[in-house]
């Protein structure tokens, strides 16, 4: 029974351990996420105007290469389809 609870113990304290480094990394991620809205908020409007820009051709171009994956898994088919 006492080797039982010393297991159960020294398991949670593991455990315990596991988790604050979860924590931990957690807090740092949205500590660093809380800096961007910062940063961004300390943004000119031209600046902002810019960043959105980019922001905006950085989604064109991922919803562009979705699209050519899309077209040409269809041509795939399509091929397929014909033989």
């Amino acid at each position: 029974m006492i080797k039982f609870l010393k297991k159960a113990f020294r398991d949670m304290k593991e455990s315990t351990k596991e988790q604050h480094k979860v924590t931990k990394a957690n807090f740092a991620a949205a500590k660093a996420e809380s800096k961007i809205t910062w940063e961004e908020a300390k943004l000119t409007p031209s600046e902002r105007q810019k960043l959105m820009q980019a922001k905006r051709e950085e989604e064109i171009a991922v919803a562009n290469e979705r699209k050519a994956a899309a077209e040409k898994k269809v041509a795939e088919i399509k091929s397929y389809k014909n033989k």
